[in-house]
């Protein structure tokens, strides 16, 4: 049940000078200062130090690292699909099916909003509203990496179903470019646009100028896609993060040192919108992030499948434990699920899995 906390930030307002969502080839919205981007966090952005040290330990009682299964433990049933879509590496992914991805998104943001969420100029921008909204709920605790493999699958059935998207999300693998992601075709004119912008609003790639209503914080005014490029930050996407954070044997230890990771590295290293906890969904560049980080969650699954995708512990943002009972909410655009329906990628739910 949603709190009144959360019905009231549907009536926030979209501020005065909210314009439709625009996409290239529009009048060039206002760069917000950096410091408007500095929104609450929760989570601290772990170094390789701080791994080591084990900081993030959350959970009460540590889970062996490996375990089999027994009759007390309360399995998922989730039945696997028998033919799960393949989720591609952009760089393996081709140039047709790139464009087909960032014409999915171009159609979402020119697509009227929903209506539910005031601030959202549209259906994009409902997704985006959507993060905002539910951020408190789903971010410091061991409900983040479920909620937003729930987001992500979600954004991935809309672009589907609303915008004939027939192809399989593409992730980025951020080990491979850590420290320097200006290297990656991702930020490049012919996709999303450059990295390196100071802070400054992207003016190339296919979402030059977008204009955004959603953010930042909790509170919204119109202002532009920027990015602020640090790869002094970026750095820390690199494999020695992840594989620190993957050699956790237990869930909930496992997804507070993936938060703080490379997920917060990868967020504070592109900057700027990507920054903002509440509203960063607005950069496109959010969605192939958090495909990098489910794949991660997913590669920690592989390592004790059997065990993994049926059980799962740590408590959320109140301090309820998680179960396989737990439900996952996003505001009725998808139904609520329960943690066992999408603990496995493969779910006749969500029904995919990573190229590797």
């Amino acid at each position: 049940m949603r709190t009144s906390f959360f019905s009231a930030t549907l009536a926030f307002s979209a501020g005065v000078s909210a314009l439709p969502q625009n996409i290239p080839e529009t009048p060039l919205p206002p760069a917000l200062p950096l410091q408007q981007f500095e929104t609450q966090k929760f989570s601290t952005p772990l170094t390789p130090a701080d791994i080591l040290a084990r900081v993030f330990q959350k959970s009460d009682t540590e889970e062996p690292s490996f375990r089999t299964l027994s009759a007390a433990d309360d399995v998922s049933i989730a039945a696997t699909c028998a033919n799960p879509r393949v989720r591609v590496e952009w760089d393996s992914y081709s140039d047709s099916d790139k464009q087909a991805y960032v014409n999915a998104i171009r159609c979402l943001q020119t697509r009227p909003a929903s209506g539910q969420f005031s601030q959202s100029r549209s259906r994009y921008e409902d997704l985006v509203a959507l993060h905002q909204n539910l951020t408190p709920n789903v971010h410091g605790s061991a409900k983040f990496l479920l909620w937003h493999r729930y987001f992500l699958w979600m954004f991935e059935d809309i672009i589907r179903s609303e915008c004939s998207f027939d192809r399989a999300l593409p992730w980025f693998d951020e080990t491979r470019y850590a420290g320097r992601f200006s290297q990656s075709s991702i930020f490049s004119s012919q996709w999303f646009g450059a990295i390196n912008r100071g802070g400054n609003c992207v003016e190339d790639g296919q979402f030059a100028n977008l204009a955004i209503n959603v953010g930042p914080g909790s509170s919204n005014s119109l202002h532009c896609l920027a990015r602020n490029g640090d790869d002094s930050k970026t750095q820390y996407t690199n494999s020695g993060i992840v594989d620190g954070c993957n050699n956790e044997g237990d869930y909930a230890n496992m997804a507070s040192c993936a938060e703080g990771g490379a997920h917060a590295w990868g967020h504070n290293g592109i900057g700027a919108v990507m920054q903002d906890t509440f509203a960063s969904p607005a950069d496109p560049i959010f969605f192939l992030h958090h495909a990098f980080i489910d794949r991660n969650f997913r590669i920690w699954q592989n390592k004790d499948q059997a065990y993994r995708v049926n059980n799962i512990n740590g408590r959320d943002v109140a301090g309820n434990p998680l179960t396989l009972d737990t439900t996952v909410n996003v505001y009725d655009i998808r139904p609520t699920v329960q943690i066992r329906d999408i603990l496995d990628t493969t779910s006749e739910k969500l029904c995919y899995k990573y190229s590797y």
